[in-house]
């Protein structure tokens, strides 16, 4: 939304809004004159002045502001609604879709954007820590993400759309597996031109698709000789077959040399030279909290990620064991009581491969308390580890538990990552 919010600003727009709570993206808001209402207060008078009210989906439908801009027959806009809207400004639309890397791999495509000075506007789901959540330079290109969030990805229509991978992911919003997969395909096929993994079971599925690949020989676009240092990994890329460059990547994990060939694929259907998608995926050098290097507690290495999905968090403990000299301590905090239900066993299976482990109370989002959903049942279902719901009691372990030569990873799309950062801040020497 804040990054919807910057573009209207430069639209003209005036803008004002409302959070439930703080944040560094409000403060950016606020330095840019939108007035942003936080917490409770609630400003009646600034809907009744509004043209248009945008709502996010983790809005409840009783909102005091949203109730009273249908009770007063305002345009009233989802934020799905809006960012189609938006696409319609632009003359050339890049969507990035998937269970997993959706933000990597858009920062991705706004670097090669950036280096070969193209008219883009990029809004990224997280922060990349040279073009922001929000960057314009013009009105040629738009990059967003496509989420699957109740099918929000069906609103767009991409002229270029990447599918990086489905798994099950928002069950809540979907009627089964059967369903989701075919949203994924329909959003692919709404769009000019698919550009799909291969090797992924359902992405694979897409018709007249561009396709990129590790494995499959058969791909249009495939990354080959993999070589990794210390987990940063370095491949060849084939363009239907004939080897154009070689990539070496500056973030860690090879799930990003999918994020970086989907993104290299994609941007040679607009046309840039391999030499400008080359300079511009070696310039990224990675989003806050994907892997992101925090400081040092009691001599531990402490790193944060957003991977709240079990397939996200065994990628990342995976990476982190490598490059781990030491112990290696997981602080999980599960995202949405939903999804922590929803898919418990995978949730148990991954977990209790750590011998290390706290679980984190619960990130609620927009969601009502669920027994069966807790990170306290969680830990209970997983066994042999330790369940914190406030920050004195994860600090108590962290203080008679980590030292000099661990690593602490922090895994989590709620608040965690901020705990984190408080907890490193306010260590004790």
């Amino acid at each position: 939304m804040s990054g919807l919010a910057e573009y209207l600003l430069r639209r003209g727009c005036r803008v004002f809004g409302s959070d439930i709570k703080d944040s560094e993206q409000v403060e950016k808001l606020l330095a840019l004159g939108v007035d942003v209402a936080v917490g409770e207060r609630v400003d009646l008078l600034r809907v009744e002045s509004a043209d248009i009210v945008v709502y996010t989906d983790a809005i409840p439908i009783d909102n005091k502001e949203l109730s009273a801009a249908f009770r007063l027959g305002k345009t009233v806009l989802s934020r799905a609604e809006l960012l189609a809207k938006i696409c319609a400004d632009f003359s050339r639309v890049v969507a990035v879709a998937g269970s997993h890397g959706k933000t990597t791999c858009t920062a991705m495509c706004a670097h090669v954007l950036k280096e070969a000075s193209a008219p883009f506007c990029s809004h990224i789901g997280g922060v990349d820590l040279d073009v922001g959540s929000f960057f314009y330079a013009g009105n040629e290109y738009f990059l967003t993400e496509a989420c699957e969030y109740k099918k929000n990805l069906l609103k767009i229509y991409a002229d270029t759309a990447i599918l990086l991978n489905v798994d099950k992911d928002h069950l809540e919003c979907y009627d089964g597996e059967s369903d989701l997969k075919n949203t994924f395909l329909e959003y692919c096929a709404n769009a000019k031109t698919a550009v799909v993994c291969l090797d992924d079971p359902i992405a694979c599925l897409a018709k007249n698709a561009v396709t990129f690949s590790i494995y499959e020989k058969g791909a249009d676009y495939r990354a080959t000789y993999l070589r990794q240092e210390r987990q940063k990994y370095s491949f060849s890329v084939l363009e239907y077959g004939v080897k154009v460059c070689r990539i070496r990547l500056k973030t860690v994990g090879r799930y990003n040399v999918y994020n970086a060939l989907a993104a290299f694929a994609a941007m040679r259907t607009f046309g840039f030279s391999v030499d400008e998608i080359k300079r511009g995926l070696e310039s990224f050098v990675g989003v806050k909290r994907r892997f992101e290097e925090m400081g040092r507690y009691r001599g531990a290495e402490m790193i944060c990620d957003y991977a709240h999905h079990p397939k996200e968090i065994f990628s990342v403990v995976e990476t982190a064991r490598k490059i781990t000299r030491g112990r290696l301590f997981v602080v999980f905090q599960p995202h949405t009581y939903s999804r922590t239900r929803n898919l418990m066993g995978e949730f148990v299976d991954v977990l209790r491969s750590l011998g290390n482990l706290v679980i984190y109370k619960t990130f609620p989002a927009r969601e009502c308390y669920d027994e069966k959903g807790d990170g306290k049942y969680l830990a209970e279902c997983v066994g042999n580890c330790l369940y914190a719901d406030t920050p004195t009691a994860l600090r108590a372990w962290m203080d008679s538990t980590v030292s000099d030569g661990d690593t602490l990873l922090f895994l989590g799309a709620g608040d965690i990552y901020y705990l984190a950062k408080h907890l490193l801040k306010s260590q004790k020497t």
